[in-house]
C-alpha cells in the first residue's frame, strides 16, 4: 500500500492537486501550439511542466509533496511580479482570474503541507 491509500491528511488532497495539475495544464499548453515569440511560448512550456509536476504529486502526496514549495515559489513570483502592473491597471485581460487562481492554489498547498507537516 503506497501513502496515498494509507488514510489520513494527504489522501483527500488529491482533488486539489489534479484541479492545479489541469489549471497549469490548460493555461500553458494553449501558448506551446500558438504562434508566440519565444519567450511566451517559454512561459508556456514552464507552467506547463509544473502542471506535470502537480500531477505527480497527486498521485502520492504524502510522498511528492516537498515539490509543492517550487509551486509556491513560481506562483507567488508571479503575484509579486505582476502585482504593480494589476495596481497600475495596465495588465492584460484575463491576468486578474489567472493571477486569482494561482492564489488560491498557493493557499491550498500552504495549507497540505502544514497538516503534513502536523500530522508526522
Amino acid at each position: 500500500m503506497n501513502d496515498a491509500s494509507r488514510p489520513g491528511p494527504a489522501r483527500g488532497w488529491q482533488w486539489m492537486l489534479a484541479a492545479a495539475a489541469a489549471y497549469n495544464l490548460l493555461i500553458g499548453v494553449p501558448g506551446l501550439v500558438m504562434s508566440a515569440a519565444v519567450n511566451d511560448r517559454i512561459v508556456s512550456l514552464l507552467v506547463a511542466c509544473f502542471g506535470l509536476v502537480y500531477a505527480i504529486t497527486a498521485t502520492d502526496p504524502r510522498r511528492f509533496a516537498p515539490m509543492l514549495w517550487a509551486g509556491m515559489v513560481g506562483k507567488l513570483g508571479i503575484i509579486a511580479l505582476l502585482g504593480p502592473d494589476l495596481a497600475a491597471g495596465v495588465t492584460p485581460a484575463g491576468t486578474i482570474p489567472i493571477l486569482a487562481g494561482d492564489a488560491l492554489f498557493t493557499i491550498g498547498f500552504a495549507a497540505l503541507l502544514l497538516r503534513l507537516r502536523r500530522s508526522d
